[in-house]
């Protein structure tokens, strides 16, 4: 979930909030739901938790280098107005520079010490996320769709850094956390399209005022969803434990966007966006609790 940070008090808070902690979280979150299902369960605590810091590292510098490049834009925002480089606390150059150097670091842990493949994964990740999602945000509201392949690519990662292939079944998890992303970011983009209009990005919610486009892309993204989640059990990944708690849970997603089709209002924007934010840590739960059984 987007939060609204207060100004950062301190220098280290600054650094902090420069690593846009929640969308690290989510990473993280979903990085170690691929090298779970890879390993079928936790072979290498270490090697896990090696993982996960060199994920997080590049994601953090990914979110210190897009704080960089949306300096302009942050600006004219209210919700990103007291952001470390807008409130003077943070010098953009210094910004960059903290941006390159973790994201080298966490790079340089993964290709070392998990293996090439998890880095390239990595780095793809930042890079897509920074050259192409970034810049599209200005250009077409389809920014969000392609802002969910980088968004899909560290469970792939962390299913590499387990099994050391990029094996098929990888793809079905890239495939969950796309489809997910999208009812996610539109209930964000509407809660926050003033902003976003003042800042000139094309979100959709932004580039119309029925919100028609907008709940028809939370509709049929939230309802792929729920076939796409079951996969795992079809393939023999995962069991009927798995099979109706994920069932459950998509219907549950899909069915938290029809009031905002019916009223497209602020408060059921939120009552979206609480949903997403239960899904993904209640289907990594379900999945720890089918292996168990």
């Amino acid at each position: 979930m987007k939060r609204i940070p207060p100004k950062a008090n301190s220098l280290s808070a600054a650094y902090f909030e420069l690593t846009k902690p929640n969308i690290t979280f989510l990473i993280l979150i979903s990085t170690a739901l691929g090298y779970y299902l890879g390993a079928d369960g936790i072979d290498n605590w270490s090697k896990l938790f090696i993982t996960l810091i060199g994920s997080g590292l590049v994601s953090s510098g990914a979110g210190a280098l897009n704080h960089y490049a949306e300096q302009e834009s942050d600006q004219r925002m209210n919700r990103t107005s007291s952001r470390p480089i807008q409130t003077g606390m943070i010098s953009p150059n210094y910004a960059m520079t903290f941006g390159i150097m973790i994201i080298l670091l966490g790079v340089v842990i993964l290709f070392f010490l998990i293996n090439q493949l998890t880095a390239i994964l990595a780095i793809s990740t930042a890079l897509l996320y920074l050259f192409v999602y970034t810049p599209m945000k200005k250009i077409t509201w389809l920014n969000t769709s392609i802002g969910a392949i980088p968004g899909s690519i560290p469970p792939l990662g962390g299913w590499v850094a387990s099994t050391g292939t990029l094996d098929p079944e990888a793809w079905i998890l890239f495939a969950i956390m796309f489809f997910w992303q999208h009812p996610h970011f539109y209930a964000i983009a509407f809660m926050c399209k003033e902003d976003y209009e003042r800042a000139n990005l094309k979100m959709l919610p932004v580039l119309e005022t029925d919100g028609k486009r907008t709940n028809r892309q939370i509709i049929w993204h939230s309802l792929l969803l729920i076939p796409v989640s079951l996969m795992p059990s079809y393939i023999g990944l995962l069991g009927m434990t798995y099979f109706w708690g994920a069932l459950i849970l998509g219907i549950g997603y899909f069915v938290s966007g029809f009031p905002l089709v019916k009223n497209y209002s602020l408060h059921n924007a939120k009552l979206l966006l609480k949903s997403s934010v239960i899904y993904l840590p209640a289907l990594f739960l379900i999945i720890i609790l089918d292996k168990l059984t």
